[in-house]
């Protein structure tokens, strides 16, 4: 595989903890920054830490896209992301034209710090909005106000419009709990009215150890029925396209020119460097995932600085990803994915590419029927809305199987 050119840095920082988050996080409190007060002297020493994986990590080609996330990477001033950015070019440059973004949550920087990050490096933001109601933010337990929001959404566009960024994007949750269809379409307008060429929309999911599943488990928490979550998935996709925007990915919309490089960088099956705290990297075809945990992520970074680096981060121990994997992220894109290319990919010859495919799509025949999964040449793609708000079932029968496959079949062959 090619030597990886993205990267992206976790910053774990951020004032609350949100209601459906089971991120890698810590908060810190409302009046956190990171240059003094409340926090800072975490969020320095952590830099610290950051900046010695970065320097421990071989050195690669010019990045073609980084992507700063969090947490709250706004958190950090203008100059510690400057930092940051100069420790990454030395290590590995970055190409002409990089795509680098940052996440921002509004009420965690002024229109003065958002100059200033474009003045560092970033070109491309993404706006942490999640919902335009003040009710709903209360109830998911975010920070900031819808006043703020707007205010953020102002500033952006006007520094998009004068060709000061690149792109930006905006990140909404739907089906939240009490959440109706006429309330979710007002929630779509307000994100189109503000310009944003890229919006990211995903359903929200419980997870374990959240407040949201202790609420869940107490009966508290009133979400959208099935046919509810289906019809509010199914105006999002139709009111989008209906504005110009084109649904790339499950959850990614985007007007022409302006999908995120760097979320495709997942989905294609390419490598990338990941550095922090909970930070997943896959730079030679094996993930590796930082813990999640600050202690240990300290002494897991004392282990690489004393031991030697773990293997999946050197050249020699490269390896292709998985079939599986690649399918599973690949059928997330509006393109769908090549089941001829991944199977020579695997060493496949024709008589298993033509006993395994036929199972395979024994398996998907409901939702083919349906209409769910669709052929183009040689390529599967979802289809939209239905496949893609139905994606989970397919992927799961998708892992049932290859686990069925023979095991001599599932090996990966030698890079």
């Amino acid at each position: 595989m090619n030597s990886p050119r993205s990267a992206y840095i976790h910053i774990p920082f951020c004032h609350r903890r949100c209601f459906y988050c089971d991120f890698p996080v810590v908060p810190l409190g409302d009046k956190a920054r990171g240059d003094y007060g409340p926090g800072s002297s975490s969020i320095k020493s952590y830099l610290k830490l950051l900046f010695k994986e970065i320097e421990i990590t071989p050195e690669g080609p010019p990045l073609a896209t980084l992507y700063i996330g969090g947490g709250t990477p706004s958190l950090l001033t203008p100059d510690q992301i400057f930092e940051l950015l100069s420790h990454l070019k030395k290590n590995f440059g970055f190409q002409h034209g990089a795509e680098i973004s940052l996440e921002i949550d509004p009420a965690s920087f002024n229109q003065k710090d958002l100059l200033e990050y474009l003045s560092a490096g970033i070109n491309r933001l993404s706006l942490g909005a999640q919902s335009f109601d003040n009710e709903v933010l209360k109830k998911i337990g975010r920070r900031h106000t819808f006043t703020q929001l707007k205010e953020s959404c102002d500033w952006i566009s006007q520094i998009f419009k004068e060709g000061k960024l690149v792109s930006w994007s905006l990140d909404l949750i739907q089906n939240l709990p009490d959440q109706k269809i006429e309330s979710w379409k007002n929630q779509l307008q307000q994100a189109i009215d503000t310009f944003a060429p890229h919006l990211s929309v995903y359903d929200l999911s419980i997870e374990d150890g959240t407040v949201f599943d202790w609420k869940l488990r107490r009966g508290e928490l009133n979400l959208p029925n099935h046919d509810t979550a289906a019809d509010i998935s199914r105006m999002t996709s139709r009111i989008l396209k209906e504005a110009g925007f084109s649904r790339y990915e499950i959850s990614n919309f985007a007007l022409p020119g302006h999908a995120s490089r760097h979320n495709r960088v997942y989905w294609s099956g390419a490598g990338w460097w990941g550095f922090g705290q909970g930070a997943t990297s896959c730079p030679w075809g094996t993930r590796l995932n930082r813990p999640r945990r600050s202690s240990e992520y300290i002494n897991w970074l004392k282990k690489q600085e004393k031991q030697g680096l773990d293997a999946s981060l050197l050249f020699k121990n490269r390896a292709p990803i998985e079939m599986d994997e690649l399918l599973l992220t690949g059928l997330r894109r509006r393109e769908g994915v090549d089941f001829q290319e991944l199977a020579n990919n695997c060493g496949w010859d024709k008589q298993q590419k033509t006993i395994f495919l036929n199972q395979l799509i024994n398996r998907w025949e409901k939702f083919i029927k349906e209409g769910l999964i669709r052929f183009r040449g040689e390529r599967f793609c979802l289809s939209d809305p239905e496949g893609m708000d139905l994606s989970n079932q397919i992927l799961v029968e998708m892992i049932l199987w290859w686990d069925s496959l023979p095991k001599d079949a599932v090996a990966l062959p030698n890079p």
